[in-house]
């Protein structure tokens, strides 16, 4: 993605995670938003949007963070909301690891009270190092933290994964982080 196709895909997070009245915008409770109705909203902030460049940046992000609906009239996205919806994530077992991305400024309320959701639905693990470094880049210093994702759901904790493989849970104690901080 080019620096402009970044700026409207960041725009589009927040719109369709967090501030969809930004665009008067109306998300069912699914987080479904009419792409129509999306399309006229950005024109009416002056951003230059059109379906065939919208449709551009729901494939050219590398996290899938937006999907269109089947019959293509609506979008979402993916993850990272923090509206309330009703989503229909799977329950599933985790691998015995999973990695968090995060900065160094996070670290001593991190080790305090453990991962917290902050203002998303969610925390976001991922099964790979590399890819929960990639998403905490946009930190200052990113740290990769090691999750015990297998102990916590013997001890009762639960565990979803989206569509586009992020593991999802609603929070991660410090007790089930490993003390190996990477860099």
């Amino acid at each position: 993605m080019n620096p402009s196709e970044r700026q409207l895909s960041r725009f589009l997070s927040l719109v369709l995670r967090h501030a969809p009245e930004s665009l008067d915008l109306q998300l069912d409770e699914s987080g479904w938003a009419r792409v129509s109705d999306l399309i006229d909203g950005m024109k009416r902030q002056g951003k230059r949007m059109d379906l065939p460049r919208l449709v551009h940046l729901v494939d050219a992000s590398s996290e899938k963070r937006f999907e269109f609906s089947d019959d293509g009239l609506f979008i979402r996205a993916t993850t990272g909301h923090s509206i309330l919806l009703q989503r229909n994530h799977v329950e599933q077992t985790p691998p015995r690891w999973l990695y968090h991305g995060t900065s160094s400024t996070s670290m001593p309320a991190i080790v305090r009270h453990g991962i917290g959701k902050q203002s998303r639905d969610f925390v976001h693990l991922w099964s790979d190092r590399a890819t929960a470094k990639k998403s905490a880049a946009r930190h200052d210093k990113a740290i990769v933290l090691e999750v015990a994702a297998e102990l916590m759901v013997q001890h009762g904790y639960r565990f979803f994964v989206t569509e586009n493989h992020i593991w999802l849970t609603d929070h991660v104690p410090p007790d089930y982080l490993n003390q190996r901080f990477s860099q």
